[in-house]
C-alpha cells in the first residue's frame, strides 16, 4: 500500500513527484494543508466558530458546545479521478456523533449540507460509503468486517486511502481494504470537492491532518 507523505510545514498546495499508483501515469501530489492555515478551505458563513487549525491539524467542533447541525470544511478546487489520503481523530468516540470525508461532493445552495459520496468515520461505519443529501444510505459493503475491526483505532489517528476511477471508488482504512463500490447511475456526477464533516447533534472534535491528492491521468491516454 501507497504510505502517506509528510506533511512539510509552512507549505500549501506543495506537488512532489511519486510513483504511479494502479493503472495510471507518474503524477504528483498537492498538499491541501500548510498545517497552519485554512488557506484553500472554506466554511459557510455562520459557521466559522466550528473549525481551527490546532496543532497542526483542521480541527472541528466542540468538547464544550452542542454542534446543532453537519457542518463541513471544503477545499476550494474540485477533483474528479484521484486518490486521497489523510488522518483523522475523533474525541470521542459515540454512536449517532460521527464525522466522514465528502468526496465528489457539492454544497447545497443556502444549506448547510454537502451532497454527495462521503467515507464514513464513526462507531460501526468505519469503512463505509454513505450518500450524503442523496439516497441517504450507506451504499457500499465493507469487504473483510473482522480484518476492520481489528485496524480501527478507536481513540487514535486512524488513515484512509480513497482512489476515485471513472464511476468506482476503492478504500483503505489504516490499508485494510475496505469499499469497493461501482457507480451505476450515470446521473450522478463523477466530480467533485473534498470535504471534512463533523456531524451535528452532540458535542465532539475531529481532526484532520497529512491531507494529500493525487490526480489520475489513465496510462492509456496520450
Amino acid at each position: 500500500m501507497m504510505k502517506v507523505l509528510p506533511i512539510l510545514a509552512g507549505t500549501m498546495a506543495l506537488v512532489l513527484p511519486v510513483a504511479s499508483a494502479d493503472n495510471h501515469k507518474e503524477s504528483k501530489v498537492e498538499v491541501l494543508f500548510d498545517g497552519k492555515t485554512l488557506k484553500g478551505w472554506n466554511v459557510n458563513k455562520g459557521e466559522e466558530k466550528w473549525w481551527k487549525v490546532a496543532d497542526g491539524a483542521i480541527e472541528g467542533g466542540s468538547l464544550t458546545e452542542h454542534v446543532p447541525h453537519n457542518t463541513f470544511c471544503v477545499f476550494d478546487k474540485s477533483y474528479k479521478d484521484f486518490e486521497l489520503n489523510l488522518k483523522f481523530k475523533i474525541t470521542p468516540v459515540k454512536g449517532g456523533i460521527n464525522s466522514g470525508i465528502q468526496i465528489r461532493s457539492q454544497r447545497i445552495a443556502n444549506h448547510h449540507e454537502m451532497i454527495g459520496y462521503q467515507a464514513d468515520a464513526a462507531k460501526n461505519y468505519w469503512g463505509k460509503i454513505y450518500d450524503e443529501s442523496r439516497r441517504r444510505k450507506v451504499i457500499s459493503k465493507v469487504l473483510d468486517p473482522e480484518a476492520l475491526a481489528k485496524a480501527v483505532k478507536a481513540d487514535g489517528w486512524n488513515h484512509y486511502r480513497i482512489l476515485c476511477e471513472g464511476p468506482r471508488i476503492r478504500m483503505w482504512f489504516n490499508d485494510v481494504a475496505c469499499a469497493d463500490y461501482t457507480e451505476k447511475d450515470t446521473r450522478i456526477p463523477l466530480e467533485g470537492h473534498i470535504g471534512l464533516q463533523v456531524h451535528g447533534g452532540g458535542t465532539l472534535t475531529v481532526r484532520f491532518k497529512d491531507i494529500t491528492v493525487k490526480e489520475l491521468t489513465s496510462s492509456k491516454s496520450g
